[in-house]
């Protein structure tokens, strides 16, 4: 039964992260996400295509399926499930059954596993975020060096190994799919991001 559970936990976290919120709150509007701006689902794409609310709306619903993800791991009885859970729920933004799995980047997701895992830490990317895309405008750039904090200030705040290995997992995973805003951004061809 314990087996079952744990299956029953890591499957709920992963149909829970799938859930596309940016492609339901266009829809609802008459648009299809994936065919506008860059194609994404997430908070960005969204906020470029249909302002500033519904991007904020698909933001924070996008965060609170990593929050559930967690929660969910709590559940298990035992310690680091959580971090399974977690990444389930990562899993399930960036591949979603229900798109035929092509989902988003993680990042709103992931501040959310993260809120949840290690507040201090999130709180530190969120200031890395805001200062780089404050200074250049670049969303991507801003999310790729908020990932790359969060396995150095796992460390700086003296969480355990486990906690470590997955910032730095989560970091890997961010970067690799922001490698087509790497590339743009090295050619200079990168969206540079409207705050109105």
């Amino acid at each position: 039964m314990t087996i079952l559970l744990w299956l029953i936990l890591l499957i709920a976290s992963y149909l829970i992260g799938s859930i596309p919120f940016g492609f339901i709150v266009a829809r609802l509007r008459g648009i299809n996400i994936t065919k506008q701006g860059s194609g994404n689902i997430g908070a960005t794409n969204v906020w470029r295509t249909l302002g500033p609310v519904p991007g904020l709306f698909v933001l924070i619903m996008d965060a609170l399926k990593g929050v559930a993800g967690v929660l969910l791991g709590g559940q298990a009885g035992i310690e680091g499930f959580e971090l399974l859970t977690g990444m389930a729920a990562l899993l399930g933004h960036a591949f979603p059954v229900y798109l035929g799995f092509k989902g988003g980047k993680i990042i709103a997701t992931g501040a959310g596993v993260m809120a949840a895992l290690a507040p201090p830490v999130v709180m530190v990317a969120f200031i890395v975020f805001s200062v780089v895309v404050l200074a250049f405008r670049y969303i991507s750039l801003g999310s790729i060096c908020a990932a790359l904090s969060v396995p150095v200030f796992l460390a700086i705040f003296h969480y355990n190994r486990m906690y470590i290995l997955f910032g730095a997992t989560l970091c890997l995973f961010a970067i690799l799919k922001h490698i087509p805003n790497i590339k743009r951004l090295k050619e200079g061809t990168e969206s540079r991001f409207k705050f109105r």
